[in-house]
């Protein structure tokens, strides 16, 4: 499967005349098959030792050029980071409020809930809605041991 999205991903790069150096599509497949919503320092350390030219500023012009194309969506993490999630399947975002984990949640009502939204939000402030990143925030289950409030 993963497979099949990178191909897909990289059409829609090719459709669009996007040059498809060897380090873009590195840093593309490396986010299709890593679900860790990395930081552009993380998929730096993770590439670096075996990636042919590639630098801190390649991994975030590559990182940009992606969520300009709508291929990545950006995460602001309750430390200030931001972090980057492959979005080739809509979901939302579950992020801890105490250690900062951010979890994909995947349910087949997910697109319908953001038509929703986009309507309302067109109805109720007259704005064209170009997208949305949801994210719902509270206590991981590791989190809720280490504070002792499983119920």
């Amino acid at each position: 499967m993963a497979e099949a999205e990178f191909d897909r991903a990289l059409d829609h790069l090719r459709e669009n005349k996007v040059r498809l150096t060897p380090q873009r599509k590195i840093i593309l497949n490396y986010l299709i098959n890593h679900h860790t919503h990395p930081s552009v320092e993380m998929i730096y350390d993770d590439l670096k030792d075996s990636v042919d030219n590639i630098s801190m500023a390649t991994v975030y012009n590559t990182l940009k050029l992606l969520v300009d194309y709508n291929l990545v969506i950006e995460l602001k993490n309750g430390d200030g980071s931001t972090h980057f999630d492959y979005f080739g399947h809509p979901h939302y975002h579950v992020v801890c409020d105490n250690c900062g984990k951010i979890s994909d949640v995947f349910d087949s009502h997910f697109t319908e809930i953001t038509k929703d939204l986009t309507v309302m939000t067109r109805e109720k402030t007259g704005y064209l809605v170009t997208g949305n990143n949801i994210e719902v925030h509270g206590l991981c289950p590791d989190c809720q041991r280490k504070l002792h409030l499983n119920r």
